[in-house]
């Protein structure tokens, strides 16, 4: 299996080179030559199979070439070794929770599953490989907590400084070891576009071999439709069409859970709930995609106002808007109806959400309200304790915080200050 570049000015490579390379050098996302459905037994059969088992079947085809079947299963096992409950909330309506892991959001599936395919790629390796990323939130403590000690690889963190929760600042700045936050004077997409702009930089990749381990890298993206795949299995009995709306922001996990539609997954309809910051929501309505500064909100792991792999959601469907819109809708959320959400689902459903779920929860009822007849799975993505002071204040009420995160909290902050890519271009240099 090949990938090939989405601005298709460069050379085709293997998953091994797309994952050390992150991006293309045309500056293009990677994706996969083809994506062959899998056999419909494997649908028939589904609630028969391990997580394991239908991570390694839906997996395999893209990685086959350069990791073997026994390695495969080695780190699919160490990956997946925590819960995907899904939650009923009502009738017609559940929570898919994906925040079981060590760093309690959904980013650790992806997080994880890169960093053990970078230590299989580096183990005859004498450079060093060094994964720069940025961060709207979540991505920095699943990547810092994923590549923590990993042989041969330096981690180097860029997060707007003061846009994202206490909690998720403390889980990418006091690791240490081989894990580097640098905090950054401005948005998320400032330090997405410093990111960007290091890869191409010759002064610096002569030098340095650059990956990312954002949404971008296809080692953190695929592994995301495992759990599409695991909430089909845990519904398929229903017998309703069945829709997901997913809390969106660089739409990495969106995108993944379409690769599992294309893999032969039965699903009617995808939902793209997002903040004010509405690029895809508008896009929708006018087939004109006009990126915009991000603005910051509650739900600051959407603070996104360029997402990078719409593109590739544009091309699954062959940027064609007709094909796209019967697949997917997207609706936009303030603040105020973010915080209602979370009050409803707590007062009337004895359930905490997270700012992020209750985007999730609030673009699947507007769908259903005029979609009755579906089973709706909206992705609950972090710990609401992630978001301690918005959630506490909202439904008023304390909640419990994880042993883990209480100790996390009392460590000490190490950051670097940065506020312009030629300060992130010299350190890199160094």
């Amino acid at each position: 299996m090949n990938f090939y570049s989405l601005n298709q000015k460069a050379a085709n490579v293997s998953f091994k080179d797309a994952v050390i390379k992150g991006i293309a050098p045309d500056r293009g996302l990677y994706f996969p030559e083809k994506i062959t459905p899998l056999a419909k037994d494997f649908f028939d059969k589904i609630e028969r199979l391990s997580n394991i088992e239908i991570a390694f079947m839906a997996i395999r085809q893209f990685v086959q070439e350069d990791i073997d079947d026994e390695k495969l299963k080695e780190i699919l096992t160490e990956v997946l070794d925590f819960d995907f409950p899904l939650v009923p909330i009502t009738d017609h309506i559940a929570t898919l929770e994906l925040f079981h892991g060590p760093t309690l959001a959904f980013k650790d599936v992806g997080a994880r599953f890169m960093a053990r395919c970078l230590g299989h790629f580096s183990e005859n390796n004498t450079s060093e490989i060094t994964v720069l990323v940025a961060t709207s939130g979540d991505t920095g403590g699943a990547v810092a907590n994923g590549f923590l000690g990993v042989k041969g690889v330096q981690v180097v963190i860029l997060y707007p400084s003061g846009k994202v929760s206490d909690i998720q600042e403390k889980q990418l700045t006091t690791l240490g070891k081989n894990i580097i936050a640098l905090e950054v004077t401005g948005t998320f997409d400032d330090c997405q576009k410093m990111v960007k702009t290091a890869f191409l930089d010759e002064e610096i990749t002569k030098h340095k071999q650059l990956t990312s381990a954002n949404s971008i890298n296809v080692a953190r993206w695929l592994p995301q439709l495992f759990y599409f795949l695991f909430a089909y299995k845990e519904i398929k009995s229903k017998g309703k069409e069945i829709v997901f709306s997913i809390p969106s922001g660089n739409f990495g996990n969106i995108c993944a859970g379409m690769v599992a539609q294309q893999l032969g997954m039965p699903v009617k309809h995808f939902i793209a709930a997002t903040n004010v910051n509405d690029v895809v929501s508008r896009f929708m309505q006018t087939d004109v995609y006009e990126p915009q500064p991000s603005v910051a909100t509650i739900s600051n792991a959407m603070d996104v106002g360029d997402p990078s792999n719409f593109v590739r959601i544009r091309h699954i469907y062959n940027n064609d808007i007709k094909t796209l819109s019967e697949y997917l809708s997207s609706y936009s959320f303030t603040d105020e109806q973010t915080k209602d959400a979370m009050l409803e689902l707590y007062n009337e459903y004895n359930y905490i959400a997270d700012p992020h779920g209750a985007i999730g929860y609030l673009g699947l009822k507007k769908y259903q309200g005029q979609n009755s007849n579906t089973y709706g799975i909206f992705l609950e993505t972090a710990h609401p304790v992630k978001f301690l002071d918005i959630v506490e204040d909202t439904i008023k009420e304390n909640i419990e915080i994880p042993e883990k995160i209480f100790k996390q909290m009392k460590k000490k902050k190490k950051s670097i200050k940065i506020s312009s890519y030629d300060e992130l271009k010299e350190f890199l240099l160094q």
